[in-house]
């Protein structure tokens, strides 16, 4: 039975180059896959997944309404399938995570979702929170906070460093706009 699963993590703990390893793994035996990125981030170039290190491989956008059950059905039909992975996941729609429940119960192809648990305001997002529902396999990758520990939070900051504690849930942005830190290290500099 294909499986749902659900990388997740702070940010900077390599949940892209991850994912491009996992899709390098499986064309490296001949098996096909369907990369899929959110159109909402647009950092390096519309539908590429990009790594920090380096890395990068072409994808198709998602944007909140579409259908991704409809889009690799219609690409397994033309090529069988044997991994479907979805960077950025954290931007899915409720509809979507359960499309990719679907993905695996009706088209028997496993998907790999690599996104973030949480926002700066330490709230779940709604492609996160349905991907923790539904995922038959949940795997947290580690990311490190400056004092060494586990960072588990993403603290939004502004041009000179300093926490941001009000906005839009989403705001694109890398290393110039989040730091991951530790829960200790997010509760310090996130409060008021």
């Amino acid at each position: 039975m294909a499986k749902l699963y659900f990388y997740y993590a702070s940010m900077n703990a390599g949940k892209s180059t991850t994912l491009l390893q996992s899709s390098f793994n499986y064309q490296e035996r001949g098996m096909e896959t369907m990369l899929f990125t959110a159109a909402i981030d647009n950092r390096y170039a519309p539908g590429m997944i990009t790594s920090r290190i380096g890395l990068e491989a072409a994808a198709t956008a998602f944007t909140p309404q579409m259908d991704i059950f409809g889009q690799v059905a219609a690409e397994h039909a033309r090529r069988p399938l044997s991994c479907v992975l979805i960077d950025e996941a954290q931007f899915l729609s409720r509809d979507q995570v359960f499309q990719l429940a679907r993905i695996c119960d009706d088209l028997g192809i496993p998907v790999l979702a690599y996104g973030l648990r949480t926002d700066f305001q330490a709230n779940l997002f709604e492609g996160s929170m349905h991907l923790l529902a539904l995922a038959d396999v949940l795997v947290e990758l580690k990311a490190v906070c400056a004092c060494g520990r586990k960072a588990t939070m993403n603290l939004r900051v502004d041009a000179a460093g300093n926490a941001i504690r009000q906005g839009a849930q989403t705001e694109i942005g890398g290393n110039d706009r989040y730091i991951a830190l530790c829960r200790r290290h997010y509760m310090e500099k996130a409060r008021p």
